[in-house]
């Protein structure tokens, strides 16, 4: 077989040659460019075309070699590697995000089928349904529905405190537009969700950030802050932490509400995950309902295409978050709305939540045998909390793994304050868990490499 005319393009590439040259491999095979059993050209000859030193090259093919990427075969030369190894060949670069967190694609035709006949279904409410505006909070029905779905976690939740708005950000937005008022202090987990962040910067908020440890949220800096600084509430995720994937347990639950029942600061609990989890703590809402605005969004645990957030509001409070959602956002969808009370109604919405959790753990798995490093994870949470093993930094691992093409997230957005050394990785946004498996093992060739780069230039 003759040998290809391949020449790495390495004009922008950043970083040892030798490296630039395995990540151009990985690009051109992701590509197409190089097909399986394709013919590489010699070390020697490949060295004399780009005009570098033999052993660059000769490193290269090695890296290549270590990531399952090329193979040699004695006699006849080097080859791009078929995918028929054992083991598996890397994801092809360009087309793995692992940023998003999004819930895994599951595979169970007859369930996807239940979920798309669902639509069919809302022909029963007839033209009211596409042509008439519904009220703020959603209506009676889709309401009492809510309510049968949050009382899994709140125990004894009445319809008349159960709203429905546009998903976790429609919801979070109206309930702090209610506390607030714009400069005023806001606490938080020292590392939170991003979309909580770009919410209190549009309500010109100040935030507070208060310590975490492996149990989460630390009661006592909490404390602190609100002697020190008077804030006017508490944004917290106390199930399944994002990005952390930390649960607090009970008794820190309730030394939290202590405190804020002590200092009168009311509590927006971020439920997104926790119907994930079996076993989980008892909410915050459950504990506490006359002080804690209760968030529970479908996108995580569903569907993120139905953009519905159920929110339980202490007595009283419910007509005021209503007229924010109201000036905010007008309605959640109607169809939206009514497709997830059939689902939910019909047992749809618990076999697609199951789904999504088998899913996960299959995933989880396969983090827990290739990543031997320092990890947090949790049963049911399809995101992972990456602590940078020595002499990596976030900022080098996330430039070189968008350099072939894979996306992660660097603690910075999450941080109000100082970031640590730490990444989140997606789980869910792969398409497949065979295209998860190449992206972790190219993740850890790079992390397994790292006396490698302690000279490394980005």
């Amino acid at each position: 077989m003759t040998a290809t005319l391949w020449k790495p393009q390495l004009n922008s590439r950043q970083g040892p040659i030798y490296l630039s040259i395995a990540d151009a491999l990985a690009a051109d095979i992701a590509s197409g460019r190089l097909l399986e059993g394709a013919r590489l050209p010699t070390q020697r000859s490949l060295a004399d075309n780009l005009g570098i030193d033999f052993t660059t090259v000769s490193r290269a093919y090695s890296e290549a070699r270590n990531r399952g990427l090329i193979e040699g075969k004695v006699g006849q030369g080097t080859f791009v590697r078929s995918k028929r190894g054992a083991r598996p060949a890397q994801q092809p670069p360009g087309v793995v995000d692992m940023s998003m967190n999004l819930p895994p694609r599951f595979l169970d035709p007859i369930l996807e089928r239940r979920m798309w006949e669902g639509t069919n279904e809302l022909q029963q409410h007839g033209l009211d349904l596409l042509l008439r505006y519904q009220e703020p909070g959603g209506i009676i029905e889709d309401r009492t529905v809510a309510t049968s779905w949050l009382s899994r976690r709140i125990p004894g939740i009445s319809p008349d405190r159960v709203l429905i708005a546009s998903g976790a950000q429609g919801a979070l937005h109206a309930i702090l537009s209610v506390l607030t008022q714009p400069g005023d202090i806001v606490c938080a987990e020292e590392l939170t969700y991003p979309g909580f962040l770009s919410i209190a910067s549009n309500l010109r908020l100040e935030l507070a950030p208060v310590a975490m440890d492996g149990q989460g949220l630390i009661p006592e800096s909490f404390e602190q802050v609100c002697n020190e600084r008077k804030p006017k509430a508490l944004y917290c995720m106390p199930t399944l932490h994002n990005p952390t994937t930390r649960t607090m347990p009970l008794h820190r639950r309730h030394d939290l509400l202590d405190i804020a029942r002590k200092f009168g600061v009311p509590i927006v609990e971020d439920d997104a995950y926790s119907c994930l989890v079996s076993g989980s703590p008892l909410s915050l809402a459950a504990l506490q309902p006359k002080a804690v605005y209760h968030v529970a969004s479908l996108s995580k645990c569903l569907s993120p295409a139905l953009r519905v957030a159920y929110v339980a509001v202490p007595e009283g409070r419910a007509h005021l978050v209503s007229n924010a959602i109201r000036a905010s956002a007008s309605i959640v969808s109607p169809l939206t709305s009514a497709l997830a009370s059939h689902w939910i109604g019909t047992g749809i919405a618990d076999a697609v939540r199951d789904a999504i959790v088998k899913e996960t753990m299959k995933r989880l798995d396969l983090v827990a045998s290739i990543l031997p490093f320092d990890l947090e994870f949790s049963p049911g949470g399809f995101h992972v909390w990456l602590n940078m093993p020595e002499p990596w930094t976030r900022g080098e691992l996330v430039s070189r793994l968008r350099s072939i093409g894979i996306g992660i997230v660097a603690s910075d957005s999450f941080a109000i304050g100082s970031a640590p050394e730490a990444v989140r990785l997606a789980l869910g946004a792969p398409v497949s868990s065979e295209e998860l498996n190449s992206a972790l093992w190219i993740l850890s060739d790079f992390l397994a490499k790292q006396p490698a780069f302690s000279t490394m230039v980005v």
